[in-house]
């Protein structure tokens, strides 16, 4: 089974769960990155997002999009692909100003969507293949908008983050009920930053939140990104076409002069031989104004024409 299907089952058993046991969480009065209290920042690392459009990815029973919307006044979308959760979200929440609830693959929400100014998941991007995930966010955000992650870093059994681009099982954890497992992608801090840059995202900070027991090993990963602007398409210096190019204006006559002993002669300041004025008459070399403009060592007499560059003379 695809790695995507089988979190997508999980996550159902445990929305179901959830409903049969009639439990909603309460809305929070911050918005907390953690599942410990009065751990890490709040709401703030999102910027000013007073009337601005937020995607809540994975939205779950809607309680952070509620809270943004009152609290900060944002007018938060939640995308939740799992029907359970979404039932959850609109039995409760379905009337509150600001806040809309959609069912759906956040990838394909994108794709159809107009692009919003803040995008965030608390604890679900990483059940999401990321290089499936981070395009469609690139596309589905406008340039400058913030990106804020709360990523598994560390787990109950203290084991670390990887620097391979793989999931691993990871099991969802219920009080009453036996656990999940599920494919995460739990990935060391410099392979999340990597993997944004790669697809248009500027990482700004990357700090660790630790369980608030010292003896309790869990780490979870807050990731600061930005969506770079787009980048200007490159422009030509001039149309390609297969006409040769037009002649600009003659300076004089460029030669490469060479004694009987192989010195060349009256070298130009930037490396070349300049003639302003001067003329090529089959095997005899004239200059006028040589010593103004070039080497004042330089002697009239006769050379080899080893080259010719002429100018049009017209001006252009």
């Amino acid at each position: 089974m695809p790695v995507e299907d089988i979190n997508t089952q999980a996550w159902i058993v445990y929305g179901r769960r959830q409903l049969a046991r009639g439990y909603m969480p309460p809305i929070p009065d911050h918005l907390a990155w953690t599942p410990w209290e009065g751990v890490g920042p709040g709401g703030e690392v999102l910027g000013d997002i007073t009337g601005r459009r937020v995607l809540d990815i994975g939205s779950g029973a809607g309680h952070h999009a509620v809270h943004l919307a009152h609290a900060h006044g944002a007018r938060v979308t939640g995308i939740e692909l799992l029907p359970t959760q979404h039932e959850r979200a609109v039995s409760t929440h379905a009337d509150v100003p600001g806040v809309e609830f959609t069912h759906g693959d956040v990838a394909e929400h994108l794709a159809r969507s107009e692009p919003f100014d803040t995008a965030y998941a608390i604890g679900t991007l990483a059940f999401i293949d990321p290089h499936r995930v981070l395009p469609a966010l690139r596309d589905g955000l406008r340039p400058g908008a913030p990106l804020i992650l709360s990523l598994l870093h560390t787990d109950l059994h203290g084991r670390g983050p990887s620097t391979e681009l793989a999931p691993r099982e990871q099991m969802i954890l219920l009080r009453e009920d036996p656990s999940l497992p599920t494919q995460m992608w739990v990935l060391a801090p410099q392979l999340w930053e990597d993997l944004l840059t790669e697809y248009g995202f500027r990482v700004e900070a990357i700090d660790l939140l630790h369980h608030p027991e010292e003896s309790a090993p869990v780490i979870q990963q807050l990731i600061r990104a930005r969506r770079l602007p787009d980048r200007p398409a490159r422009v030509s210096s001039r149309p390609r076409s297969a006409k040769p190019p037009q002649a600009h204006a003659a300076v004089g006559v460029g030669a490469i002069l060479l004694s009987a002993q192989g010195l060349l002669l009256g070298r130009h300041r930037r490396g070349t031989v300049e003639l302003p004025g001067g003329t090529v008459e089959r095997r005899t070399i004239r200059w006028r104004r040589w010593r103004r403009c070039s080497s004042p060592l330089a002697r009239s007499g006769p050379g080899r024409v080893l080259a010719q560059i002429l100018g049009s003379g017209r001006g252009e």
